[in-house]
C-alpha cells in the first residue's frame, strides 16, 4: 500500500495545474488564468511501490461556468523515458525530494492499474489517508468485455483522452466531469465497463458522474 506523506510541495499540484490545464483541448475554462480548487478524487497503488497515482478532480470557476477536470497524475523520482511530451512538470516534496509529475494518461503504470480497477483486481484507495479503501469509487466490467490489457496510444481531443487497447477495445477518461442525472443510467448505451466517483460542487455539494467509460471495439 501507498503511504501517503502530509508535507509541502513546492510548486503546489494546482499550481501546476494551473499553467498546464490552459493547453489540453478539453480544457473549457475562461481566457484568464484557472481559478482551481481540489474537488475529489482517489488513487490506485503501484504494486512496485515506486510511482505515485492519484486520480485528482479540480473545479475552475475562471469561465462563465464552474467546470470540473479529472486529472490523472503519476509521480515519480526519475523521469519517465520517452514522456516529455506528458510531464505537467517537477516539484520539491518534504520527504521524497524531487518529484516528475506526468499525465498520467500516458504512464503505463497507470495504465495497467486503471485496467486492474475496471476488472476488479485492485481497490480504489482513499486520496489522502494511507491503506484505506474509497467506497465512493464504483467500477464495472460485463462478462464479455475484453480485456484492458497494454492500453497505449493516449488521445487528447475536445471530448477527453481515449487510451486503445491492441484488439481495438477502447477506454475513454471523462476529462471534463457532469454530474449523472438521477432519473438516467449511469453507464451509456453499449459500454462494457466504467469507473465512476464523486467530487464537490464550488457551491459545497456532492457531484456523483462517470470518470471512465469502455467500449468493446467502438469509439466510446
Amino acid at each position: 500500500m501507498a503511504v501517503i506523506h502530509h508535507t509541502a510541495l513546492k510548486p503546489t499540484k494546482l499550481e501546476l495545474l494551473t499553467a498546464w490545464l490552459p493547453t489540453r483541448p478539453w480544457y473549457v475554462g475562461g481566457a484568464g488564468e484557472p481559478r482551481l480548487a481540489k474537488a475529489g478524487g482517489f488513487r490506485l497503488d503501484d504494486p512496485q511501490g515506486e510511482v505515485g497515482i492519484e486520480f485528482m478532480v479540480v473545479t475552475d470557476t475562471s469561465g462563465t461556468h464552474p467546470a470540473a477536470y479529472l486529472v490523472p497524475l503519476t509521480y515519480r523520482g526519475t523521469p519517465l523515458d520517452g514522456a516529455e511530451h506528458a510531464l505537467v512538470g517537477t516539484m520539491e516534496h518534504g520527504v521524497l525530494g524531487r518529484r516528475w509529475a506526468y499525465d498520467g494518461c500516458h504512464d503505463p503504470v497507470l495504465a495497467g492499474q486503471l485496467s486492474a480497477l475496471i476488472e476488479g483486481r485492485v481497490q480504489a484507495q482513499d486520496q489522502n489517508a494511507s491503506d484505506t479503501p474509497d467506497r465512493d469509487v464504483t467500477r464495472s466490467c460485463s462478462d464479455d468485455a475484453p480485456g484492458l490489457t497494454a492500453l497505449a496510444d493516449a488521445t487528447d481531443d475536445r471530448d477527453g483522452t481515449e487510451l486503445r487497447a491492441p484488439h481495438g477495445a477502447t477506454l475513454r477518461l471523462h476529462r471534463v466531469l457532469r454530474p449523472a442525472p438521477d432519473d438516467r443510467p449511469l453507464l451509456p448505451p453499449r459500454a462494457t465497463g466504467h469507473v465512476a466517483g464523486t467530487w464537490h460542487l464550488p457551491d459545497g455539494t456532492r457531484a456523483r458522474g462517470l470518470f471512465a467509460t469502455v467500449h468493446a471495439g467502438l469509439r466510446a
